[in-house]
């Protein structure tokens, strides 16, 4: 896979946007590959990870977020099963599946119909080790504050607006990877 080749046929090189895209992913894909060089006894397929994270925010370009460059028509909470769609097109499933799980500490389906999420119901929560690892990288970083990392303590306040239970899962993953 090229995931380089991927991200340049859905972002201009040199745009903000492409600049914004790419620095978050590179932070993300950079701590979970650190994560995983730490704790080898989770078999970590890395060369997936490190493929995953790069494409994890690809459906971005579809939403509209103006203050970082996103001029799509969908809300921004779509990006990713958009990601997703977009992959599987591209023929990579499983690389999809990362970008449709990676919302918050994961989506399950009760949280999607109780919120009334414009996304499709469907249970959207990281499944594999490798989904759990990038889901988590990507608490640290924002693509509005780059290259600025989260504090543990920043995170899980911003997750406690969402449910005890995302927090929850976010302490469980502090334990497991950090």
């Amino acid at each position: 896979m090229d995931t380089q080749a991927i991200i340049e046929k859905y972002y201009t090189k040199g745009t903000k946007l492409y600049n914004i895209y790419m620095s978050h992913v590179t932070d993300v894909t950079n701590r979970a590959l650190s994560i995983a060089h730490k704790h080898p006894e989770l078999a970590i397929d890395i060369k997936f990870l490190e493929e995953a994270s790069m494409l994890h925010d690809i459906g971005i370009f579809m939403t509209s977020a103006p203050h970082i460059y996103c001029r799509g028509e969908y809300p921004y909470i779509c990006h990713g099963y958009l990601g997703n769609d977009l992959l599987q097109r591209e023929g990579f499933p499983k690389h999809g599946l990362v970008c449709e799980r990676h919302t918050g500490t994961g989506l399950s389906l009760k949280t999607i119909l109780k919120r009334k999420l414009p996304i499709p119901h469907r249970d959207m929560r990281p499944q594999s080790m490798e989904e759990k690892i990038i889901c988590f990288a990507d608490k640290f970083y924002s693509k509005s504050k780059l290259g600025k990392e989260k504090s543990v303590k920043k995170i899980r306040r911003r997750l406690r607006k969402h449910g005890k239970h995302q927090v929850k899962q976010f302490d469980e993953w502090c334990e497991m990877f950090l």
